[in-house]
């Protein structure tokens, strides 16, 4: 008989491909669905381009990531690590809350993107749509991790197939996506253009939020020291494919500024491509960025269950509810801070803040695998290993672009 005093602990029941559908889904329903008009007003015909520089800057930290998470395959996992590295529960505890911080005010991005494309179908005002979004979409988290992330991953796969078609109708559109690749490099010289570029990297870098999440679920995983790896880079690479293939597609269909003020706006480059409503796209749209929602709230959750499972946190943030296996007090946190930012903040602000909190988390995790490294001789088996280039190259490309942001601002 299990000890009553004794944590509770999750369920290993995520596969390779049930973690790479996490990781797409809370990956890119929180960034291409919602963010794409905001990129093209930066950056216009270039817009593709921050999205590969974006990606370039997440992979050094991705592969962090899989060190330390194969190290320490538990939730709250960044915690974790800064509390082996540098022996401090309260900067411990600060690193966890601020990874919270980071999921919430990026949960609340997509739930506000969301509004514009359910306001396609329902006549309601956006506050009452962000509400009911929010709620419902915790009450599917609130489910076992199995169930929860098998619906997820439905959604992504329909997500997905929404981009795929929108790259499909694209090519088949005419010549333009081919003939006009040229323009996606700015002319030398064009200093205006590159600081610009930057400014759009940041957003592009929103984009790619959700990868790293993926460490949280590391607990949850089989045989997470080779499953987590190939599920942190697969996610990265697929993501990095179909960004970039779908930002020029939709680049070209509609001029930049038109896009830039679309409030649905992948619907509007659908539209335009196959002259199909408007509400075709948006109906996908719409299970894109409610999917975004309920990994988000998934991963909040835990990260909360880990803080107190390790004594950060109240002990009762870690209770498992004996039907669901899930942390539902946790998880009813999470929800009430998404809902209070979501309705509080508007959509721009919200993206640009969540990009710079992730970059002072990965900074921060990249100096931890940097400290953890330079302190034993030889590294533990069975864990996946960077060279010692790859974390301070991901804490100076994060910090980097941390500094541009704020000369371009």
């Amino acid at each position: 008989m299990s000890d009553p005093a004794s944590p509770q602990r999750l369920k290993r029941s995520l596969t390779l491909w049930l973690a790479v559908l996490y990781g797409l889904g809370v990956t890119i329903g929180a960034g291409i669905y919602v963010l794409v008009g905001l990129a093209a007003g930066r950056s216009g015909m270039h817009a593709p381009l921050a999205f590969v520089l974006a990606a370039l800057v997440m992979s050094f930290s991705a592969a962090s990531f899989a060190e330390l998470g194969t190290r320490m395959p538990v939730s709250a996992s960044e915690a974790a690590y800064v509390e082996k590295a540098f022996n401090r529960p309260w900067l411990s505890l600060t690193m966890g809350l601020l990874v919270v911080l980071t999921a919430t005010i990026s949960a609340a991005t997509i739930s506000v993107g969301s509004a514009g494309y359910i306001g396609v179908f329902v006549d309601l005002p956006a506050r009452w749509i962000i509400t009911l979004v929010v709620l419902s979409m915790g009450l599917v988290a609130c489910l076992s991790t199995r169930q929860s992330v098998m619906l997820a991953g439905i959604m992504t796969l329909v997500e997905l197939g929404g981009l795929v078609l929108i790259i499909i109708a694209g090519v088949g559109a005419g010549s333009g996506v081919v003939t006009r690749l040229p323009e996606i490099w700015p002319a030398s010289g064009g200093i205006g253009v590159w600081v610009g570029l930057s400014g759009t990297t940041l957003i592009a870098v929103f984009a790619f939020i959700g990868f790293e999440h993926l460490v949280n679920v590391a607990e949850e995983m089989k045989n997470p020291s080779r499953t987590l790896p190939w599920a942190l880079f697969l996610t990265l690479g697929l993501t990095a494919a179909v960004y970039a293939l779908v930002v020029w597609v939709a680049v070209v269909a509609v001029p930049p500024d038109e896009l830039a003020t679309s409030s649905a706006p992948l619907a509007l480059v659908f539209e335009r491509l196959t002259g199909m409503p408007l509400k075709t796209m948006s109906m996908i749209a719409i299970v894109a960025t409610l999917n975004g929602v309920i990994v988000h709230i998934i991963m909040i959750s835990r990260v909360l269950y880990g803080l107190a499972s390790q004594g950060n946190l109240p002990r009762a943030l870690a209770h498992l509810n004996p039907r669901t296996g899930t942390p539902l007090l946790a998880t009813a946190v999470g929800i009430s801070a998404i809902l209070l930012l979501a309705l509080a903040v508007p959509l721009s602000g919200l993206a640009d803040l969540t990009a710079r909190f992730t970059l002072v988390v990965f900074a921060i995790i990249n100096i931890t695998l940097i400290r953890i490294k330079s302190r034993e001789a030889v590294a533990p088996l069975h864990i996946f290993i960077s060279p010692r280039w790859v974390p301070v190259a991901g804490v100076v490309s994060s910090i980097g672009l941390l500094l541009l942001d704020l000369v371009v601002r």
